[in-house]
């Protein structure tokens, strides 16, 4: 796709991305869904095969998947621009939610609101959805429906933070091994705006930052830049999506007194109720300890690696997905990735959604809605919020 960037490829960008920030509820994996339906299904900004490919390169790195895939496709779309665009899109709606409920509200207990429970079956349907149309894609034949179980079952059975990328890697070597000598149809190739030098200096800036900010933290003794460090840091370190940034953040602030125990509680069932990604529970805890733009601050902080990354590894994409010797270890990805969709549905999404037979003929009726139906994602999650407040009453 070499597309010439215009101020209304732009607009379009914030315009769909803002969307999206305000209705992807259900955490990472849900939001992998949102994108494919709107990105893939509706806009057709990126086919099937390139999606699930973006899809794998961000699971091999650390940071937030969801929101790299998002400035992924900002990239592709109108380069780095459109790429920041996306994000700020994506993220803001949360970000500034999250800062509120820190300077207003944080002490109201919503976390245990029907609403958010019917977002949560919202985020079945959605997920269910973009698992049945990439299992048809990505796992057509036994030895990829062989890694996807292979996939699924270790996830399930091996919860811990490196299972998703040794999982992944596993799966890389047995697609390596099973389809090296298969030729796959011709590629659709994208024409990124950014030269390799600057992902090469993407790249350098990100692991120069991580060494260098904990030696100016010392040396300085500044309280900003113990913050910078302390998120950048949980930012750098993270695998495995949104959920396991918690406990890093919580070792970072708990003990140290900047923020209580209560405060950081309160604010992770909060972070529960807003849509778009868990990393801007840093929003929270930034205004927590410095206002609103300690919010801001520690929002920069926490996504800068993520940034740093995918603007760094996407110049070296195309040759990637190209050469013949990966093409077999990303259709071994790929089918992984499956199998981790479907774990992920089950654990935590299914478990911490369905808890009665009501709910389960809810989400049966919200997943009618979007596939039968072909109603958009708004409006199912708009259905999922009344429902569930409904629900709560019986």
């Amino acid at each position: 796709m070499n597309q010439k960037v215009t101020l209304k490829s732009l607009l379009e960008i914030l315009l769909v991305s803002t969307r999206l920030g305000f209705t992807s509820f259900g955490g990472p994996v849900a939001h992998l869904a949102y994108f494919h339906e709107e990105y893939v299904r509706r806009k057709k900004w990126m086919d099937e095969k390139s999606y699930a490919d973006l899809v794998a390169l961000c699971q091999f790195l650390p940071g937030p998947a969801s929101s790299q895939i998002g400035i992924g496709i900002g990239v592709i779309r109108a380069g780095t621009l459109g790429g920041i665009i996306s994000f700020l899109g994506f993220t803001l709606p949360s970000v500034i939610a999250l800062i509120l409920f820190a300077l207003v509200v944080q002490n109201f207990d919503v976390s245990d609101a029907g609403w958010i429970h019917g977002l949560k079956i919202v985020a079945v349907a959605v997920v269910a959805h973009a698992i049945l149309g990439m299992a048809q894609k990505l796992t057509p034949d036994l030895q990829r429906k062989a890694i996807a179980l292979f996939a699924l079952t270790a996830t399930l059975l091996w919860q811990t933070t490196f299972s998703q990328v040794g999982v992944i890697l596993l799966a890389a070597f047995a697609g390596f091994l099973l389809f090296k000598q298969q030729r796959s149809d011709e590629e659709k190739s994208f024409s990124f705006p950014i030269s390799r030098r600057f992902g090469a200096v993407c790249i350098a800036l990100f692991f120069g930052l991580l060494i260098a900010l904990p030696i100016l933290r010392e040396v300085t003794s500044s309280h900003w830049m113990a913050m910078f460090d302390s998120f950048y840091r949980s930012g750098s370190l993270v695998f495995g999506g949104g959920h396991v940034v918690l406990p890093l953040l919580e070792r970072e602030f708990v003990p140290t007194g900047w923020v209580s125990s209560e405060a950081f509680l309160a604010g992770y069932g909060v972070a529960q109720a807003v849509p778009g990604p868990l990393f801007t529970f840093a929003a929270y805890l930034g205004a927590v300890m410095n206002g609103w733009l300690g919010g801001l601050f520690a929002t920069f902080a926490i996504f800068l690696p993520a940034f740093l990354l995918i603007l760094g590894t996407l110049p070296f994409w195309n040759q990637l997905r190209q050469n013949p010797k990966i093409k077999g270890a990303l259709m071994g990805v790929n089918a992984a990735v499956v199998g981790i969709l479907i774990s992920a549905f089950y654990f935590p999404i299914w478990t911490s959604s369905i808890m009665a037979s009501i709910d389960f003929a809810f989400a049966a009726i919200l997943f009618s809605m979007l596939v039968f139906w072909k109603l958009p994602p708004w409006m199912i999650v708009l259905t999922g919020a009344i429902g569930g407040t409904l629900i709560s009453f019986f």
